[in-house]
């Protein structure tokens, strides 16, 4: 099992700046896919943005050019730097890990982007 903690949330303004990080932790031996995805109040889960165990990165066209994924695979973690954040960015964001055969989600941070 692998357990994952994600953090950095919060009330920004638009055009602030947030960063946010997920650690995972447990039996862990191999993790490959590390990403970022949100979920607004009625809206399926979507894809943010995730980076493959050798760093090659993958965004949603919305954020392109504003957030940036990266991982530090000694600490096991993934962060996501929201830059020039929009309302339209309001969101619970969840982490997703893919861990041998099987992926595992983290619990979700809100991200609330208003003047």
């Amino acid at each position: 099992q692998v357990q994952l903690v994600e953090s950095g949330g919060g009330l920004v303004q638009p055009g602030g700046s947030l960063r946010l990080s997920c650690v995972a932790s447990g039996n862990i031996f191999r993790i490959e896919t590390m990403g970022w995805y949100s979920q607004a109040p009625g809206k399926q889960r979507e894809l943010v943005a995730d980076i493959t165990s050798g760093g090659s990165t993958n965004y949603a066209d919305s954020v392109k050019g504003r957030f940036t994924i990266s991982r530090d695979n000694a600490k096991n973690t993934v962060y996501l730097q929201m830059n020039s954040l929009k309302p339209e960015d309001t969101s619970v964001y969840y982490c997703k890990v893919v861990h041998g055969r099987q992926y595992f989600w983290g619990r979700g941070t809100q991200v609330t982007v208003s003047s």
